[in-house]
């Protein structure tokens, strides 16, 4: 049999269906969870400006309570997943409202809102809606007990590639001298019951490696059957571990139900599914060699970008130039603070720009440290002089930044004026200073 031919021959289904069921609870309560913690609040409604991806500039929050709207559209539309009503309608409108927010905004990024990006997409490519669902007792023509090969591997295989740069991307020095894990857990010292544990070094630095290991192991674990039931109790205990102590809303269950694709769909049917029946694979999936092509590049892109950062000089935690996208997830603790002077050359007068007039609390937090957020506030400052009256202003960033607890240092070079400044999407930032 060759390669191809594995990829499209039938096999039991229960694993994907299994699976949409709890992603569509998860992203059901990710959704409706946003409104009831008041993070959509905090996110879009109360600032006064966002911070888009820099070539989705023109993603705006909707006005007034539009973002509300968003939201609960995304929930009903997990919902739809859930119960596989109007299965393909529903994935597809909650993978476009979910890239929305995730590329309108960068304040609050995190590596788990891209991952659920993805999972959305490779959503949208599956036949999850085939058996236990509404749609297939809609049409019963449609009703299936199995899916192509391909249709169970690609999320297996995506995990692994997101384990595996997790913890290469832990083997730095910071890392493995648990300096960011010693800051956040001092921070917990106070938790009922295991704050003392957290509080105490040899505990840090257990985490820290357990870390490395964990992430660098779990998927051969999974993979390899004689270890497969001890790597998934691992895993049940390594995200109710970070559910419990980050609290990183749904994502946890979601690292522990993308398990389901490394086990035999037999096992998953016997389990969870015993009234189904036995597949008895007389259908078979005709081979498509385009789908192959496009599947396998999207793939080597998943390889390839996490690697980007190699490309700029400096030390990507400082400079944060190919950090996202790169699975580069809760490795360092940055904090400052920066303001901006900005001149007038024609009358050489002077302002000093505190950004907490214009942004909140959080985003001023974020701009002192993130290159790109920085520059796009020295664009809101020319507007908004420009509208002022001062259409020609020189703006300099001046601030210190402290990267996993060492003493701040500048990040930004104060002598350069952003406000000339055109963003490198590929090239390395000249006006960013090297950390000493």
């Amino acid at each position: 049999m060759t390669f191809t031919q594995k990829l499209f021959r039938p096999v039991d289904n229960s694993p994907l269906i299994l699976f949409r069921i709890v992603f569509g609870l998860l992203i059901f309560l990710e959704a409706w969870g946003a409104i009831l913690t008041g993070w959509v609040r905090r996110a879009f409604i109360e600032p006064q400006y966002t911070f888009p991806f820099i070539d989705f500039s023109w993603l705006q929050p909707l006005p007034g309570y539009g973002m509300y709207i968003h939201y609960i559209i995304m929930g009903i539309a997990g919902l739809m997943v859930m119960f596989g009503f109007y299965y393909r309608l529903g994935i597809g409108i909650y993978t476009i409202m979910w890239s929305g927010v995730y590329f309108m905004q960068k304040t609050n990024y995190n590596n788990h809102y891209y991952l659920l990006v993805l999972m959305c997409m490779l959503m949208c490519l599956v036949p999850a809606h085939r058996y236990a669902s509404i749609d297939a007792k809609r049409h019963p023509e449609k009703k299936s007990l199995t899916c192509p090969q391909w249709c169970l591997w690609i999320f297996a295989i995506q995990t692994t590639i997101v384990y595996i740069y997790a913890s290469v991307a832990k083997m730095y020095p910071d890392w493995i001298a648990a300096k960011p894990i010693s800051i956040w857990f001092d921070y917990k010292s106070d938790y009922f019951l295991v704050g003392p544990l957290l509080a105490k070094e040899w505990f840090q630095h257990s985490i820290a490696y357990g870390g490395i290991l964990f992430d660098l192991l779990i998927a051969p674990g999974l993979i390899w059957k004689r270890t497969r039931k001890y790597a998934f109790i691992a895993s049940i205990f390594f995200h109710l571990f970070n559910s419990i102590i980050f609290q990183v809303g749904v994502f946890p269950y979601m690292g522990i139900a993308l398990g389901v694709f490394f086990f035999e769909p037999e096992v998953i049917r016997r389990i969870f599914f015993k009234r189904k029946p036995v597949p008895e694979y007389l259908d078979t999936y005709k081979p498509r060699i385009a789908w192959v092509y496009i599947v396998g590049l999207y793939f080597v892109m998943q390889i390839l970008l996490p690697l980007r950062h190699w490309l700029y000089p400096g030390n990507v935690h400082w400079t944060e130039e190919g950090h996202r996208l790169s699975w580069h997830m809760m490795l360092r603790v940055k904090s400052g603070y920066v303001f901006f002077k900005v001149v007038d050359p024609k009358t050489g007068r002077e302002w000093r720009v505190n950004p907490n007039k214009y942004l909140t609390y959080k985003q001023s937090k974020a701009i002192a440290s993130r290159p790109d957020m920085c520059w796009q506030f020295v664009q809101i400052l020319k507007e908004d002089y420009a509208d002022k009256g001062y259409p020609e202003v020189a703006i300099y960033a001046v601030g210190k930044v402290s990267l996993n607890g060492r003493e701040q240092q500048p990040l930004y070079d104060e002598s350069i004026d952003l406000a000339k400044v055109e963003w490198k999407r590929f090239r390395h930032s000249d006006w960013l200073l090297d950390m000493k």
